[in-house]
């Protein structure tokens, strides 16, 4: 599970990703990763559970976009969590400030953890790669 200060969770986080990111796809989903210092949150925003510590400068957030032609409930959410997961573990590999939004394609249902981590790495050295 992510942390509540590292997920995206605003249209406008979403919106913002989407269009000034940079994109890569793959057969299972796609990825857009708006680098660095712009793509952090609004520094003035604070988190809103008590609990939580709130978005940082240095902190990168990650959004999940799962549709319905990924399939129905079960298999969207199953989809959703493998991501969350593969995610997770890869944060640390982008810089600061950076903002992550992952797009599974109605291919993603039913694959294995495997694939989909594979694509997602292939989607992130292909981001990276154009980034120098």
């Amino acid at each position: 599970m992510l942390p509540a200060h590292a997920r995206l969770r605003r249209r406008e986080d979403f919106t913002r990703v989407l269009r000034s990111g940079n994109r890569a796809g793959r057969s299972t989903l796609v990825v857009h990763v708006a680098l660095g210092p712009s793509a952090s949150a609004d520094p003035t925003r604070t988190g809103s559970p008590a609990n939580d510590t709130g978005p940082t400068e240095e902190s990168v957030r990650a959004g999940f976009v799962v549709s319905k032609a990924v399939g129905n409930a079960v298999v969207r959410h199953r989809v959703a969590r493998q991501l969350r997961h593969l995610v997770r573990d890869r944060l640390p590999q982008l810089p600061a400030g950076s903002a992550v939004v992952v797009r599974a394609l109605p291919a993603a249902a039913g694959q294995s953890s495997e694939t989909l981590a594979r694509d997602l790495d292939g989607a992130f050295r292909r981001i990276l790669k154009a980034r120098r």
